[in-house]
């Protein structure tokens, strides 16, 4: 099992974000050996440049936050980003078009955002607390299918917090070594682990100081 730390995207992505913002939340990642920093896209540049010298991903998203853009809008996101450095993709589905059926459209839009980030690891935000959970299986089974590395549950912006019933749904249904990210609501180490033990790879918090905090006074770290 790898190590705590290494399960958390450490994630800043207030509308009010500030350089210093920032930098604290990549330092934090730095002294905590973190996954990565998942901040806005306009911040890219600044965390690339002080997270330079370590293994710590630059993460950011993608039609965030209603997922509601054109495809060519986060396609050239996603191509902006990737020439920034950017080492880490989390796209928004177009929730309206996964209920309306429109399951082409939805996976078409999940490849060609795959396709952009060239090899770089995507996750394929669904936005959990909007569906039901035949929705669900849907919209894992279609981000399995369009080249994603991961499904993740929620935004943290509409309806929804990570829950251990939707990361186990999730799990079960991924295929072709896609993995679950949960995200939205984790704030203490005991939802933390139990979101792992149901299968979670990655989780968004920006609670990850607390939940390592949590652990160690667990005796668990």
């Amino acid at each position: 099992m790898k190590p705590l730390s290494k399960y958390v995207d450490h994630t800043t992505l207030k509308p009010f974000g500030t350089k210093e913002m920032v930098e604290q939340f990549c330092a934090a990642a730095i002294a905590n050996d973190f996954a990565s920093v998942c901040i806005n896209p306009c911040d890219i540049a600044l965390a690339k440049s002080l997270l330079a010298g370590t293994d710590i991903k630059v993460c950011t998203v993608i039609g965030f936050p209603l997922g509601r853009n054109l495809t060519a809008i986060k396609v050239a996101e996603t191509e902006a980003a990737y020439e920034l450095g950017c080492d880490e993709f989390d796209m928004v589905i177009n929730v309206g078009k996964l209920k309306d059926r429109e399951y082409d459209y939805v996976r078409d839009e999940i490849a060609a955002v795959v396709k952009a980030a060239k090899g770089r690891l995507v996750k394929v935000i669904i936005e959990t607390g909007l569906l039901t959970d035949e929705e669900k299986v849907i919209a894992t089974k279609l981000s399995c299918e369009a080249g994603a590395g991961y499904v993740k549950t929620c935004s943290g912006v509409s309806a929804g917090v990570a829950t251990v019933e939707d990361v186990a749904l999730m799990k079960a249904n991924c295929t072709n070594g896609v993995k679950v990210k949960a995200s939205s609501g984790i704030r203490c180490y005991e939802d933390a682990k139990k979101l792992i033990d149901a299968g979670a790879e990655r989780l968004g918090t920006s609670a990850g100081i607390v939940i390592l905090e949590g652990a160690k006074a667990a005796g668990d770290l």
